[in-house]
């Protein structure tokens, strides 16, 4: 049994612990927040008792194995660096750093500590993304394909109060691309692979982050179109279109449902069922990694060829983080 700790005690952390549970290779041991009561309370409901206000305290721990990262994106870097120089497995959740020179420079932690590191994006392990990767050969040469994620923030309206929420601040590495547009540029990627240029638009808030944006992938023959927004609800599904037919998918970052449709023919269902919390795929990616010592895997590549393009796309709308300028 794997023993990992939880940074961060929000609704994801729960999710994560809820999935990591149903693996049965994952035991929550530790809980850590900014303060004791607040990691006591999440504790609590899964009967744990190492509590901690300290992360190198919590680092030093021999009995956590692992620790799974849900902080604001801009303690992502650190914090992971400080377990994997302790000998600990990491899952950080998406994006696993700020800017692509934290990304590389975490690898070469991990990889010189011969420990996992694996950011926690769910749409890389969903059984029916990789459903949809097998069926794209069924629709022909592929010319066009749109993955969409656009979803009205619940903090919006804070921010439009004259509030700075962490998800509008550029302090805490956030904004739409970084938040939501990494789900669509997630499947883009994990289809089709690397493109071969890149192009982004956006609109900026005044805070200095993406409200949403747009970014265009070229790839030999035909391109890719991710959109993304925090400010406004998209309600249509992402497609493939290729020269024998499409492929719809139903709210990208799950991938709930995959529908091929071949010219000619009635629309065929090819997804499975997916249990709700879509979290249990890629918790147990991150105990199979462990047990079976891969330290160098293919999600890494992704993750590399992401945030180089998030970084990228920064610079051209002119999205700035404070770790960007440090790099």
């Amino acid at each position: 049994m794997i023993r990992f700790a939880v940074i961060g005690t929000n609704w994801i952390s729960h999710a994560f612990c809820q999935a990591a549970h149903t693996t049965r290779l994952l035991k929550l041991t530790a809980v850590y927040s900014r303060t004791l009561d607040t990691a006591r309370s999440f504790a609590e409901q899964y009967a744990v008792t190492d509590c901690y206000d300290n992360l190198e305290a919590m680092a030093d721990n021999p009995d956590i194995d692992a620790v799974y990262i849900a902080s604001p994106n801009s303690l992502h870097a650190s914090q992971a660096e400080l377990f994997l120089k302790q000998g600990k497995h990491v899952a950080g959740e998406k994006p696993l750093a700020s800017n692509i020179d934290e990304v590389r420079h975490l690898i070469e932690i991990a990889l010189a500590n011969n420990v996992v590191l694996m950011e926690a994006m769910k749409t890389r392990y969903l059984p029916n993304l990789q459903i949809s990767r097998e069926t794209l050969p069924s629709l022909g040469k592929i010319r066009r394909a749109h993955f969409s994620f656009c979803q009205y923030s619940s903090r919006y309206q804070k921010y439009l109060d004259g509030e700075t929420p962490n998800t509008f601040n550029p302090e805490f590495s956030n904004g739409s691309l970084m938040d939501i547009g990494i789900y669509p540029l997630t499947a883009a990627i994990e289809l089709f692979g690397k493109p071969e240029q890149v192009s982004a638009s956006g609109s900026l808030l005044e805070s200095g982050v993406d409200a949403h944006g747009s970014l265009t992938l070229k790839y030999e023959g035909f391109e890719v179109l991710v959109s993304h927004s925090k400010v406004s609800d998209g309600l249509t599904p992402s497609d493939i279109q290729g020269e024998a037919g499409a492929l719809l998918i139903e709210q990208i970052s799950d991938c709930r449902t995959v529908t091929r449709i071949i010219r000619g023919e009635a629309p065929e269902k090819l997804g499975i069922t997916q249990p709700e919390n879509t979290l249990e795929y890629e918790a147990k990616a991150f105990a199979e990694l462990i047990q079976n010592r891969q330290y160098q895997h293919p999600g890494l590549v992704a993750t590399q060829i992401i945030s180089e393009i998030m970084t990228d796309a920064r610079k051209m709308i002119g999205v700035v983080y404070p770790a960007d300028r440090s790099s």
